[in-house]
């Protein structure tokens, strides 16, 4: 079965667009009719589909946004969680979005699993809209038979997720938007403002002081360079972006975050809280423990640490104990190694795991909230700061010729 975006007509002549699954065009087609629509195009929805005048991207680059994916992981897991089969469920929640993307997506996902795929390698068709971590995970779920608890992870993991990304931009938007205005006042005043002044101090012959001369200095620069400057900006972060992108370098990086100061505590705790948690879940619904570590890896974010929680599955594979494996890692935090330590002793690994978590999200919380409530005044300081030695700049050669006028 294959996901269709069509455009149709009802009988009073009104326009209808929307997403439907059949086996052909044909199919989709006399559908389209059984529904009283007048089919005016139909095109595969992963294939370059003309949507509302807009030519929807092939499916296997597209992303959906992080609330839609919390959004369709939850009805998923609730579905799933209530004896619906995964197919009948993908089904329901695809006709009931209300994104024509999201629908092509899940259609398509469903399409697969008939076709004898199993759910994780058709999201594996879909790496952008569905992360490396949530396909493990799906797996896992599937190859332990827990399926529907998995889910409910998931669900609870991406909502989190969501919600805290979106809380952390909504604690920045004000410093941020605070630096920009300034940032571009103080451009403003360099480009048209500080070169009358200046003209006016040289014709008076003042001798001007240093911070005076650097602010000239500046302000010609950005008179004559600032669109190259602009232009050389965004090249750079276009070529970090290239950068990046590319494994090993990314590896590099967050190895650094990991082992340098002042980045190596906060990276540790949240990929240890991130760790723990889905490997509390995941063991608690009877996965087997070397596919819960490699699942829990994948939701780790810094790639790194995620390269040695591998290798701690790989360790547990060949025989010595998880406690044994995560200290010789050597990236996990003293109090994680120590719980998990007396969760394997009393055979209560998961509860261990999931107070560990719970710790280690609480104090990842309040660091994090300590760091943002830093931010505001910090920005405040350094903008301060600046505008500071601009008046400065300007003030200090007017007050020497208002010394020389009384001399």
């Amino acid at each position: 079965m294959t996901a269709y975006a069509y455009r149709a007509a009802d009988r009073s002549g009104a326009a209808k667009r929307g997403v439907i699954e059949a086996s052909s065009p044909a199919a989709a087609r006399a559908l389209l009719r059984e529904r009283a629509l007048l089919p005016l195009s139909v095109e595969p929805a992963g294939a370059g589909a003309v949507l509302g005048g807009i030519r929807l991207p092939r499916l296997n680059r597209d992303t959906i946004s992080p609330k839609a994916l919390a959004t369709i992981t939850r009805q998923i897991a609730t579905l799933v969680g209530s004896d619906i089969a995964i197919e009948e469920s993908l089904r329901l929640v695809a006709t009931q979005s209300e994104q024509p993307k999201v629908s092509s997506l899940l259609l398509d996902v469903r399409g697969a699993i008939l076709d004898g795929r199993s759910f994780a390698t058709a999201l594996a068709a879909h790496p952008k809209a569905f992360p490396e971590f949530y396909r493990a995970s799906v797996s896992a779920g599937e190859a332990s038979g827990k399926l529907p608890d998995v889910l409910n992870h998931l669900a609870e993991f991406v909502e989190n997720r969501q919600a805290n990304g979106q809380k952390l931009q909504l604690a920045l938007l004000y410093p941020a938007l605070l630096a920009v205005v300034s940032f571009g006042m103080m451009a403003l005043l360099m480009v048209y403002v500080v070169p009358d002044i200046v003209r006016v101090f040289v014709s008076r012959g003042a001798d001007l002081p240093l911070l005076t001369r650097l602010l000239i200095g500046v302000s010609w620069f950005l008179q004559n360079f600032g669109l190259y400057l602009i232009l050389g900006v965004a090249v750079g972060f276009m070529l970090w972006g290239r950068w990046v992108r590319v494994p090993a370098n990314r590896l590099r990086m967050d190895r650094m975050f990991s082992e340098r100061r002042p980045f190596r505590r906060f990276s540790r705790q949240l990929s240890a809280a991130r760790f723990a948690g889905s490997l509390a879940t995941l063991v608690g619904s009877a996965v087997p423990l070397v596919d819960a570590l490699h699942a829990a890896a994948a939701v780790t974010p810094n790639r790194w640490v995620r390269e040695k929680a591998v290798g701690v599955a790989q360790r547990v594979r060949e025989g010595i104990s998880l406690r044994a494996a995560m200290q010789e890692a050597g990236v996990f935090p003293t109090m994680l190694v120590a719980i998990v330590a007396s969760g394997e002793s009393s055979g209560r690994l998961a509860p261990a795991l999931g107070r560990a978590a719970t710790e280690l999200e609480r104090e990842l919380d309040a660091l994090v909230a300590t760091l943002v409530a830093l931010v505001e005044p910090l920005v405040l300081l350094v903008m301060g700061g600046l505008v500071l030695m601009m008046v400065l700049a300007i003030l200090l050669p007017i007050i020497n010729l208002n010394n020389l006028v009384t001399i």
